[in-house]
């Protein structure tokens, strides 16, 4: 059984910074790219930042400049450094990965979601 477990987020004013982590367990081949994705109340998901297994990042317009995505391929593991942050980024935020299992193909995976909160 994959599993994508998040962990982080919580509530932070304007300005600040708050970190999240995405750690990857179960039995699988491989791992190719991770990433972030949120969610806004009333809004659909939308992409925030990737890495691949390489460890080349991506990021979002929105996101360039302030937020930092790094990986651990030894843990498995991919962090979101968000500094700078602004209301706007309030939002849960999904852990994703794109994982090659032993039996089958690349599939999808998404973690349970963190919620991030930036309010004064």
């Amino acid at each position: 059984q994959v599993q994508l477990v998040e962990s982080g987020g919580g509530l932070v004013q304007p300005g600040g910074s708050l970190g999240l982590s995405c750690a990857a367990s179960g039995q699988f081949f491989s791992i190719k790219s991770m990433g972030w994705y949120r969610q806004a109340p009333g809004k659909q998901r939308e992409w925030v930042a990737a890495i691949t297994s390489g460890g080349s990042p991506n990021y979002a317009v929105s996101v360039e400049g302030r937020f930092t995505i790094s990986r651990d391929n030894v843990k498995n593991t991919i962090y979101l450094q968000m500094n700078s942050l602004k209301p706007e980024d309030t939002a849960v935020y999904y852990c994703h990965a794109d994982i090659v299992l032993w039996t089958t193909g690349p599939t999808n995976y998404w973690g349970q979601g963190t919620q991030v909160t930036v309010s004064s």
